[in-house]
């Protein structure tokens, strides 16, 4: 049984992000004067493979991107991503005092 995957509920703009991705990814490759063969080979994808990332195809796993941004030299600008103190959503909302539960030490009752 084959395997299909449902991106109706992903934002419109994931798809253009991803395809921005695999462009500057390409450019990349160019610029160091790989081959996609090179870069399947010294990986051990197949060039298919890396021809899908440089298409920004959503079904290639997030460890292939990885992988080809370690290949240029690109990983370290992974690090920012999720990055708890650039979240600012979530440092407000773990600022909020109505959020928080308080706890009563059943020791020192008052």
């Amino acid at each position: 049984m084959t395997r299909t995957t449902s991106f109706a509920l992903v934002p419109e703009n994931i798809p253009g992000m991803l395809h921005a991705l695999g462009r500057r990814l390409r450019e990349a490759r160019i610029r160091r004067g790989l081959r996609q063969e090179d870069v399947a080979e010294k990986l051990g994808f197949s060039r298919a493979t890396i021809n899908a990332v440089e298409r920004g195809n959503m079904t290639t796993g997030m460890g292939v991107y990885l992988s080809v941004l370690w290949i240029y030299g690109l990983e370290r600008e992974i690090d920012v991503l999720a990055d708890p103190g650039l979240d600012r959503e979530g440092l407000a909302l773990s600022f909020d005092v109505n959020d928080k539960r308080v706890r009563v030490d059943k020791n020192h009752a008052v």
